[in-house]
């Protein structure tokens, strides 16, 4: 599993970087994103981060803390869908502060981190833990945070895409991995009977529990 996880992880790595270059990211930088209260370079920045983070995640110093897992690290949210949540202002100056550099200096950070992945995850133990920087005393086993990463691969490939008017997406085993994570997250979080409901009878559907993020 971990092979694929990381492989997985590794294609839609490469994806984001390809879109990261392009000149139609770069001459949309300054506009609004599909996601509202945040511009493109913003988004660019979050998608980036994926990339970058993992790296700055793996240099982290770990204490042994019990590791969370990728479900959880989704399920315990709070906030998500509301714009001003500390969650998400929290995101989006993580995002700016990426995007400051602007739209070549990131494609060409995110570029040059991707590279070394490809070639420092393939070495890396199966126990391997990182440290969540933003969430100080906070692990995961690296290959359980290569899944949320994932998620926020998939996910925001598609609204980055779609802010710049190109044809992108994750490749179809990070899709599987993203679908999964965020099923898994939806169940913990609202149960199987509410889960059901999303996707079997959507009038009965009053919590959204499909909505994880």
């Amino acid at each position: 599993m971990t092979t694929e996880i990381r492989k997985a992880y590794l294609l839609a790595a490469e994806q984001a970087v390809q879109l990261l270059a392009t000149e139609e990211l770069a001459h949309c930088w300054e506009k609004e994103s599909v996601l509202p209260g945040m511009s493109v370079g913003g988004l660019a920045g979050h998608l980036a981060r994926s990339v970058l983070q993992v790296e700055w995640f793996l240099d982290g110093q770990v204490v042994g803390a019990e590791p969370v897992p990728p479900v959880h690290y989704y399920a315990r949210l709070v906030g998500t869908s509301v714009p001003d949540s500390a969650l998400n202002v929290g995101v989006r100056a993580r995002s700016e502060e990426t995007a400051a550099a602007g739209p070549t200096a990131v494609a060409e950070q995110a570029r040059a981190a991707w590279r070394r992945l490809t070639d420092r995850l393939d070495k890396e133990p199966t126990d391997r833990r990182v440290a969540i920087l933003h969430r100080p005393g906070e692990e995961m086993l690296l290959d359980g945070y290569l899944q949320t990463r994932c998620v926020e691969l998939a996910v925001h490939l598609d609204d980055l895409a779609l802010s710049v008017g190109v044809r992108c997406s994750a490749p179809e085993a990070a899709l599987a991995i993203a679908v999964d994570v965020l099923i898994a997250a939806a169940r913990e979080r609202h149960g199987d009977q509410a889960v059901m409901h999303a996707l079997a009878r959507r009038e009965r559907d009053v919590d959204q529990a499909l909505r994880v993020l």
